[in-house]
């Protein structure tokens, strides 16, 4: 087995290194990328996440890690990407299947003409209040009373 780490192009272009895959002799054999392993180039594969590497015959190959998607829950306190912007809410990307909505009157003294100054690419900290399977997963950044307690955007003073 062997440990693979994922590494930029650059990187690897740099350190000259490069994984050698062992092909069959056969001129029409393929080599097959399983989950971890995305091509690159003509005759080239990079890593894409942390792993064991695995091979099954004749030339399948896939990188076995750990790495599971994240199940919302109902009161979880998450960190999460802002994606989007679109019209009353944020797309928020918390690691799980679907991304997560956040309201702009969600944050503690945002009004209608009081917005928050939330960008794309900004940290979120904030709490759900809906995490339902049949539903969309919705984030607030306040609790029940109005309050931050520290969630909100991360980075800010």
């Amino acid at each position: 087995d062997v440990l693979l780490l994922p590494v930029s192009l650059h990187e690897q272009e740099e350190a000259g290194g490069s994984l050698g895959l062992q092909r069959s002799t056969a001129a029409a054999a393929r080599v097959v990328c399983g989950p971890g392993l995305r091509r690159h180039g003509e005759a080239g594969l990079v890593v894409s996440k942390c792993g064991l590497l695995r091979h099954k015959q004749p030339s399948v190959y896939w990188v076995d890690s750990q790495q599971k998607r994240y199940v919302p829950v109902k009161g979880d306190l998450v960190i999460g990407i802002v994606t989007a912007k679109s019209g009353d809410v944020f797309k928020v990307d918390i690691g799980g299947s679907e991304q997560a909505y956040l309201s702009y009157l969600a944050f503690e003294g945002a009004t209608k003409r009081n917005r928050p100054n939330v960008q794309v690419g900004d940290l979120i900290y904030g709490q759900f209040i809906v995490a339902n399977k049949d539903m969309e997963p919705e984030l607030v950044c306040i609790d029940s009373c109005g309050r931050p307690n520290g969630t909100g955007e991360i980075g800010r003073a």
